[in-house]
């Protein structure tokens, strides 16, 4: 047992109300950040184990209570040493959208995570303190992970100056999509990895502590057009259509032209992917996980 594990022992014995009966690991995820499930009295808790050095866990303690606020089912925090990056949350069950999605179920399941989406980009405030904005300069910097570790590193391409100048102009054009969007709250990692299927509340949100505010169209792409699964582009344009009316209903401007929405919901989709993949490859050849590629 390292001394991190000790740490951890020894901060739960001092904030739950009974020892523990046993710890298991809950789930990793492409970060520093750790999980573990904790039963004790017959309940269950998660630990999230954030490294100081390498993570800060204050992000997620204050976008997670503004987010109960929204009326978003995210786990409650319960203790914390904010100082040594440990926290006590409540347990938002073990089954993953991505387990529970298929031909029979997807209807409903979306249908709550679009609700879920749609409230949080109705209710938060755009011009909040809170949040970052989700500018060119932070755009470009996610695209340039694509550049760096896919072509440079994973496929070992040198690529010519005609071709760095086109992959610039590419970039450009996909910042300033992004830009020209009404600006709404983005989760910024809204699929099926992150959302959990939930009795009460559905579904549960987990990992929304790089929310920004930015693009009406990136949560509905990252859900829609995931990493991990795949729909018909009719069914996903329908959806994506669907959700459009339903902000409009509830009052978000600049949403006018359906056909200038699914423009900006595609063009949204290949920025969210250059990024992804730019990670994808920065996880294996950096970090030794080579099983997101």
């Amino acid at each position: 047992m390292n001394d991190r594990e000790l740490l951890l022992l020894d901060w739960l014995s001092a904030v739950l109300p009974a020892p523990p009966d046993r710890i298991a690991p809950a789930s990793g995820d492409a970060s520093f950040r750790r999980y573990f499930r904790v039963w004790y009295d017959s309940q269950t808790r998660i630990v999230m184990d954030a490294p100081p050095d390498k993570e800060d866990c204050r992000p997620f303690v204050a976008i997670g209570s503004a987010m109960h606020g929204l009326g978003l089912n995210v786990p409650e925090v319960l203790a914390a040493d904010l100082d040594q990056g440990l926290l006590l949350l409540t347990d938002l069950g073990e089954q993953q959208y991505l387990a529970a999605l298929g031909e029979h179920s997807v209807a409903g399941l979306y249908d709550d995570a679009l609700d879920t989406l749609a409230r949080l980009q109705v209710g938060g405030d755009p011009g909040t303190a809170l949040l970052p904005p989700y500018d060119s300069a932070l755009l470009h910097r996610e695209m340039e992970l694509f550049r760096e570790w896919f072509l440079g590193r994973q496929l070992g391409l040198n690529l010519s100056e005609a071709e760095q100048h086109t992959l610039d102009h590419s970039f450009a054009a996909l910042a300033d999509n992004a830009l020209e969007q009404p600006r709404v709250w983005v989760h910024r990692d809204y699929h099926s990895r992150n959302l959990m299927v939930t009795e009460a509340g559905n579904p549960g949100v987990l990992d929304f502590q790089d929310a920004v505010v930015g693009a009406v169209t990136y949560d509905l792409v990252s859900l829609l057009r995931d990493c991990y699964i795949a729909w018909p582009r009719e069914r996903v344009e329908a959806w994506a259509l669907a959700h459009r009316q339903r902000l409009r209903a509830a009052g978000v401007h600049g949403l006018e032209d359906a056909d200038q929405f699914l423009r900006w919901f595609d063009l949204m989709g290949v920025q969210r992917h250059l990024k992804a993949t730019g990670i994808f490859a920065r996880l294996n050849l950096r970090d030794g996980k080579p099983g997101y590629l």
